[in-house]
C-alpha cells in the first residue's frame, strides 16, 4: 500500500535529523493507542503484518533526495545521504491481535523509530475501512475534489493560509492525493502546502512541519520537566538556526511552555502551534504573552491545528484578525471527508531510554486534561513539578 519512504509527515523528517544531531544512542519506544475503541476484524494483524514487512523494501530515490536538496536546503548533505541508505526494520514494530483488540508496539534506536508513527497510521487507518467492506458511495467519491475545492475557496476568500495535515487518518492515500491536487489546483495563495512530503513533491507545493510532542517529551525524561521546554526549543534552534521557527506548545500544557518561552525564544521563533484546548483562550494568552514581551503579536503567527472545521476556521479567524497572524493545518475534514466515521486513533511514544540512562516513562500534558498521556504516576509528578492548576486553563 505504501510506495514511497517519503509518505510521511515532514516533522518526522525535520526531527529525526535532529535527533540524529542530538542524541543518536536515545531509544525510543511507541505504542497504538485506541482511543475510539474500535474493533478489529479477523485477520487484521495479520494484513497489517505484511504491509510493515513490504516497508522494508522501500528506498529513498534519486528524484526524491534531489526534491530535498533543493526544497530543503536547511537538511545537510550528511543527513540526505543517511536518509538515501535508510531502511525501515520490521522487527522494530510487535503486531498483536487478540480477538477485536490491536496491538502496536514500537521499539529499538529513536533515530530510526521516529519514522514509524505516521505511516502506520496511515495503514491501519485504510486497512481499517477495505478488511471491513467500508467503501465510498459512487455520489461521495464524485464529490472528494467538489468538497476540497469549496473549503479552500471559503478559506481563501477569508485571506487564510491553509495546510493539509491529513496524513495520519486519511481515508486511503488515492482520496489523499486527490485533496491535495484538488487544493492544488484551486486554493492560489491560500494552499501553503501539505505536512505530506511525497505528495507536497508530486505536486509542486511546500512540505509543511517542525516538530512534535515527542520531541519534547523525550526531553523531559532526559532533563526533567522544568527544563524540557527550554532545552528543547534550544536544541531546535542550534540544530535549525533559525529555520522551522514554529513552536509546539502543548506538551506539559501551554501554561508551562510560556514559562519557557521567553524574549529570546519569543523572537527567535516564527511564532507557535496550537493542539489542543479552547483556540481563542489559546489566542488571547498568546497575544498576551508577546504584548508583555514587548513584541507585536501581528509579527508572530498562531498555527492553529487541532481538529479544524471550516465554522471552527471561521470562529477563530473573527477572534484574531488584525491582532495576531494566523495559519491553519487542517487533516481528517480534508483526508477523510467521505461519509464515513474517521478513526480516533494515535501511536505515542510511550518510553525513552536517553544515553546512559534506563528505561523511563514520558508523558505528555495536554491542554485538555482528558488527553493526558503516559504513566499515571509521571503525569502526578509533572504536575506539581511544574506547579500546575487546571482551574488557570
Amino acid at each position: 500500500m505504501l510506495t514511497s519512504l517519503l509518505d510521511n509527515d515532514f516533522y518526522k523528517i525535520t526531527m529525526q535529523n535532529a535527533v540524529i544531531k542530538r542524541f543518536p544512542y536515545a531509544q525510543a519506544r511507541y505504542a497504538f493507542i485506541n482511543r475510539g475503541e474500535h474493533e478489529f476484524p479477523d485477520g487484521f494483524g495479520d494484513a497489517l503484518r505484511r504491509e510493515v514487512d513490504q516497508m522494508a523494501m522501500l528506498r529513498l530515490s534519486d528524484e526524491e533526495k534531489r526534491y530535498l536538496e533543493i526544497t530543503c536546503p536547511y537538511l545537510d548533505p550528511t543527513y540526505l545521504d543517511f536518509l538515501a541508505g535508510f531502511h525501515y526494520d520490521p522487527a522494530e514494530v510487535i503486531i498483536e491481535q487478540q480477538g477485536s483488540d490491536l496491538s502496536v508496539i514500537i521499539e529499538g534506536p529513536w533515530y530510526r523509530t521516529i519514522l514509524w508513527e505516521v505511516p502506520l497510521m496511515a495503514l491501519i487507518s485504510e486497512l481499517w475501512y477495505r478488511l471491513r467492506g467500508v467503501s465510498v458511495t459512487h455520489e461521495a467519491d464524485a464529490m472528494i475534489e467538489q468538497r476540497a475545492q469549496e473549503k479552500i475557496e471559503l478559506y481563501r476568500r477569508l485571506g487564510l493560509k491553509i495546510a493539509e495535515f491529513g496524513t495520519r487518518r486519511r481515508f486511503s492515500f488515492d482520496v489523499h492525493d486527490r485533496v491535495v491536487g484538488a487544493l492544488c489546483h484551486n486554493g492560489g495563495e491560500a494552499f501553503s502546502g501539505t505536512s505530506n512530503v511525497l505528495l507536497a513533491m508530486r505536486h509542486g507545493v511546500k512540505p509543511i512541519g517542525t516538530h512534535a510532542h515527542e520531541w519534547f517529551m523525550f526531553h523531559g525524561a532526559r532533563f526533567g520537566f522544568k527544563m524540557a521546554n527550554s532545552l528543547a526549543l534550544e536544541h531546535w534552534v542550534d540544530v535549525y538556526r533559525g529555520d522551522l521557527g514554529i513552536a509546539l506548545t502543548d506538551t506539559f500544557t501551554s501554561r508551562a511552555f510560556f514559562d519557557s518561552f521567553d524574549k529570546k525564544f519569543a523572537k527567535l521563533f516564527d511564532g507557535v502551534r496550537h493542539d489542543s484546548g479552547d483556540p481563542i483562550d489559546f489566542a488571547s494568552q498568546t497575544i498576551a504573552h508577546y504584548e508583555r514581551l514587548g513584541i507585536n503579536p501581528l509579527s508572530k503567527t498562531i498555527i492553529f491545528s487541532d481538529a479544524l472545521t471550516p465554522e471552527k476556521v471561521e470562529h477563530i479567524h473573527a477572534f484574531c484578525k488584525d491582532r495576531i497572524g494566523m495559519a491553519f493545518g487542517i487533516g481528517t475534514n480534508f483526508t477523510n471527508d467521505v461519509g464515513v466515521e474517521p478513526m480516533n486513533m494515535v501511536i505515542k511514544m510511550v518510553e525513552a531510554r536517553p544515553e546512559g540512562q534506563q528505561w523511563l516513562p514520558v508523558i505528555k500534558l495536554s491542554d485538555v486534561p482528558d488527553k493526558h498521556t503516559g504513566d499515571p504516576e509521571m503525569i502526578s509528578l509533572a504536575k506539581r513539578v511544574l506547579t500546575l492548576g487546571w482551574k488557570s486553563h
